[in-house]
């Protein structure tokens, strides 16, 4: 199938800082707008999309755009916040619409591996490996990271632009960037699939309870740009089961986090609106034996966890933690809206 004509003005937007965009009409992606943006394409919390734009990832956003050119006036700019893949992507998008339309399927993939923990092609899930690598200042080509996260941004901007068709078409040229996470993915996929690691789901609760023997894999897997979550690959849960929530045992320590679906706005499904676990934390605080503590990272926090502090092993029984969690889940107010926008966006003055 033919890649869509995209308008001749696409041509004239290119990448710059976040600090040198804000000071003349600039586009954003996936990000916070700035004073002078006279068009935002980002899914974050309450920021207006314009209609018909609205999507899961930003970059399904820019990719959506490309098709209208009408909003962004006189911006010659766009420019994220922030790096990650889906900012990435986005940005790659509106700078060079003809190589990201040619891989529009392959790219949204990997904005979604970087974003979501999910995955179509493994070739999309080793590109986003390699752009976290990129983006880790322990591991990454580029050296050592400057002091001022503006200046890493862009640093990482500039080069993996020039490298994304290369990064997504050929990771296997970036293996030693992926080839031990690749290989954490594939034996956390191996243990689901094989039912050593059971996964029930709650669906009242959009709560997947993840059950992993306790000598289970930890080395666990990528999250946006240079984070990392220990454990099971991510990568492997996601893939598994379509809950917001998930409450991984091992033994007796358990965690419950929310995936970054729910913070974000959404618009495949609805999840469950997130509750503040904080209270429930110091239920459970109290009712460990030996003085552990509990806490919850905020109902706000991109992927926040409830967790035992220390050596993260509970005193309490499984199923007295996991009843605990569910009869606090059922009856809590939502506590995060990321759909509460007031203002619709308005196209700028041409």
């Amino acid at each position: 199938m033919a890649a869509p004509a995209v308008p001749e003005r696409r041509a004239s937007l290119r990448y710059a800082p976040y600090q040198e965009a804000g000071v003349r009409p600039n586009v954003i992606v996936d990000g916070a707008a700035t004073t002078s943006t006279v068009l935002t394409l980002s899914h974050w919390p309450r920021s207006p999309a314009p209609p018909g734009l609205a999507a899961d990832l930003s970059a399904q956003m820019a990719f959506a755009y490309l098709g209208r050119a009408d909003l962004h006036g006189r911006a010659e700019v766009v420019s994220n916040n922030h790096f990650d893949q889906d900012g990435l992507l986005s940005v790659f998008a509106l700078v060079d619409p003809g190589a990201a339309l040619a891989r529009r399927e392959l790219l949204i993939d990997v904005a979604a591996a970087g974003d979501f923990a999910t995955y179509r092609w493994r070739d999309a899930a080793r590109a986003s490996m390699a752009i976290a690598a990129f983006a880790d200042p322990g591991r990454s080509p580029l050296g050592a990271a400057p002091a001022d996260d503006g200046e890493w941004a862009a640093a990482l901007y500039s080069e993996l632009l020039d490298r994304l068709v290369e990064l997504c078409e050929r990771p296997d040229r970036y293996r030693a960037l992926w080839a031990d996470e690749d290989a954490a993915l594939a034996e956390s996929e191996r243990l689901i699939a094989s039912g050593r690691v059971g996964i029930e789901e709650v669906p009242d609760l959009d709560l997947a309870v993840v059950e992993a023997p306790t000598e289970s894999p930890v080395a666990g897997g990528h999250r946006f740009a240079s984070g990392w979550s220990p454990g099971l690959h991510p990568m492997a849960l996601h893939n598994a089961t379509g809950r917001f929530a998930i409450l991984s045992v091992r033994g007796h320590r358990y965690e419950l986090a929310y995936r970054y679906e729910s913070w974000v706005q959404y618009r495949t499904s609805r999840p469950r609106p997130r509750v503040d676990l904080a209270p429930l934390a110091e239920e459970l605080s109290a009712e460990e034996r030996d003085g552990g503590r509990w806490v919850f990272e905020g109902a706000g926090a991109l992927i926040p966890r409830l967790y035992l502090t220390g050596d993260g092993e509970s005193t309490l029984a499984p199923s007295r933690f996991r009843s605990r969690l569910e009869a606090f889940l059922a009856n809590a107010p939502p506590a995060w809206d990321p759909y509460a926008v007031t203002e619709p966006q308005a196209a700028p003055a041409t």
